[in-house]
């Protein structure tokens, strides 16, 4: 008894720095993702560039990231998760030090490439090392604690930028942002334990392709890989053009202030904490429901031109979107259960897709028909959501159904021993 203690505080323990070391990625990485997205008006002022040239800082990293996703999950199950995400880690805070020195924008857009292809294997990896790591019941709520200190860094990321503004130019923004992300790197390194459920598997190209095959047969995965596009575009097309409008008529407000709104991160903070309890109690769908409901509310009461009113509705799309962002990462790693690193990668390839591909072209109904065009592009991408909710639904629905039917099957009972016997003797 006291043995099987001492193993279960060891287990604790271990689960509890995953945790920690997990959260620290998750500051880092999208500390450094985003730290472009508060600099893009200072962006088109320096270089002279529109607002959709200037937010390929954005799109260019989570485009590249994307590109590179599925070749980094297939090396980490060679080599191992951990060394490719405390790799992934090093590199891309190292270039991010060395963005401040860009001396044009197509240098710094070139860079801004290059670290979203180092930035690839903590998201890539994170989940599959979870589920790997903690599995169970408890995946739910470790799951929400990363994405956490996603949006803790995605608003670090872009607030310290915002307030280095005021009393530098973006050059030094990036540069107080990235030496915050390197800090939190190290934390990363320093804390992250050494695995214990990962068992390396051959990466060549035909078990790559194969691994990625079974998840695109899959129904309600496909699903959940387009929610994971529309989502993360609409949400990322909303901050992309945030600034804009509000550094503009009828606001008119400094960049330092516009900044603060970034605060507005804190809702994703606690929603993604509390979507990650929730899906363990209620469902992964109504979790889903609810956040795009949340979001599509947040949506509308953006619209009139009432800084109250955006303030508000930006906080509820923020909250909404993180939530069914946990909701959808815990269900991807429950639906899969033959493949969860493959099933992990395509997730997060549709979702840094939708940010970079959405997120630019989004530009182009904001030059054309402001706010109310965009809010127009994004309420038709929550619609497309809502429609995938319910297929990923339908597909879980009937998996269940199917897995429940397998075990209530009726088993062939061994024959008694006095038949072997007589059988034999008939043989003889």
């Amino acid at each position: 008894m006291t043995t099987t203690r001492i193993e279960a505080a060891r287990d604790v323990a271990h689960e509890r720095r995953i945790t920690i070391a997990l959260f620290a990625a998750g500051l880092t990485t999208f500390a450094s993702m985003y730290s472009a997205q508060a600099l893009l008006p200072s962006l088109s002022a320096a270089f002279g560039a529109t607002p959709a040239l200037a937010a390929l800082a954005v799109s260019l990293t989570t485009g590249f990231l994307a590109l590179a996703i599925i070749p980094v999950s297939a090396l980490s199950s060679r080599i191992g998760r951990t060394k490719v995400m405390i790799g992934s880690a090093v590199a891309a805070a190292v270039l991010g030090l060395l963005l401040p020195l860009s001396p044009s924008l197509d240098l710094l857009l070139a860079g801004r490439a290059l670290q979203g292809i180092a930035l690839a294997g903590v998201p890539a990896v994170a989940m599959a090392y979870l589920a790997e790591e903690i599995g169970g019941d408890g995946l739910g709520a470790a799951m929400g604690i990363y994405v956490a200190g996603t949006t803790i860094g995605g608003l670090a990321g872009r607030l310290i930028p915002a307030f280095t503004l005021d009393v530098a130019s973006w050059r030094w923004a990036q540069a107080v942002a990235s030496i915050a992300a390197a800090a939190c790197t190290v934390w990363f390194v320093r804390r992250l334990p050494p695995s214990r459920g990962f068992v390396p598997r051959p990466a060549g190209i035909r078990t790559v392709l194969g691994d990625l095959g079974s998840p695109l047969r899959h129904r309600g995965l496909l699903a959940l890989f387009g929610l994971a596009f529309v989502l993360m575009g609409g949400f990322v097309s909303m901050y992309n053009y945030l600034g804009y409008r509000l550094t503009s008529a009828p606001f008119g407000l400094p960049e330092a202030l516009v900044g603060l709104v970034f605060v507005l991160y804190l809702a994703g903070t606690a929603a993604s904490a509390a979507s990650g309890l929730l899906t363990d109690r209620i469902g992964r769908s109504r979790v889903l429901a609810m956040s795009l409901a949340v979001m599509a509310i947040g949506l509308v009461v953006t619209i009139p031109d009432h800084i109250g009113t955006v303030l508000l509705g930006v906080l509820l799309f923020t909250a909404g979107f993180f939530g069914a962002h946990t909701a959808a990462s815990a269900w991807v790693g429950a639906m899969a259960e033959g493949n969860r690193g493959a099933a992990s990668s395509l997730y997060l390839f549709a979702y840094y897709l939708g940010s970079a591909l959405v997120g630019g072209t989004a530009g182009i109904a904001y030059a054309r028909s402001g706010w109310l065009g965009l809010v127009c592009g994004i309420g038709s991408l929550m619609v497309i959501a809502a429609l995938l909710l319910w297929v990923s639904h339908r597909a879980s629905t009937r998996d269940l159904t199917n897995a429940a039917s397998v075990r209530r099957a009726p088993r062939e009972r061994p024959l008694p021993r006095w038949m072997y016997a007589a059988r034999s003797g008939r043989a003889r």
